[in-house]
């Protein structure tokens, strides 16, 4: 949890807007937060009677640490993502781990893995499934199929700020053509 609030200052803008991980001005993040939650997992981590949260708590370490998103370590999320799966092999959690998977290993990679999880159908209902989709594929300039995406995304939250940011992106893509 101390890593978890640790970036909630810098989660929002003053006009309560959203903010991604990607754009987080890391100096709002507290950092004796994270100190203090790094040696929980550590400690937790050094036990070896672990459990699902104490993974979680370490994927959250993992992006705490990381002094810029370009410098996070991908690999290591992902491998913890594979730790998680053996407790629980949920598909929100397949869905962390191929956004994680194209933040390592590219953007086409991690949308495979996102249609597998599509074709399986147990997250067709589910908003970031689609809004996931959309960014990579704005990352790949496939604008109209990320136009898309975001539209399914919107149809789907009932959240009124993850509304907001998802028109704002969509507004960002270039126009159909």
């Amino acid at each position: 949890m101390l890593l978890q609030d640790s970036r909630r200052h810098a989660r929002v803008d003053a006009n309560g807007e959203l903010i991604t991980l990607e754009d987080q001005n890391r100096d709002l993040w507290d950092q004796q937060q994270i100190e203090q939650g790094c040696e929980l997992v550590l400690l937790a981590l050094t036990n070896q009677r672990f459990g699902p949260f104490t993974i979680q708590a370490a994927i959250a370490a993992v992006h705490a640490e990381a002094k810029s998103f370009e410098q996070t370590d991908w690999q290591q999320i992902v491998g913890l993502y594979d730790a998680l799966l053996q407790y629980n092999d949920s598909p929100v959690i397949r869905l962390n781990q191929a956004v994680a998977t194209a933040m390592f290993e590219g953007p086409e990679v991690g949308l495979s893995l996102i249609e597998v999880l599509l074709t399986q159908g147990e997250l067709n209902h589910y908003h970031l499934i689609y809004a996931a989709k959309a960014d990579l594929c704005r990352r790949l300039q496939q604008y109209d199929t990320a136009r898309f995406a975001y539209q399914q995304a919107l149809a789907l939250t009932q959240q009124v700020p993850e509304q907001r940011f998802l028109q704002r992106r969509l507004a960002e893509l270039p126009s159909p053509s």
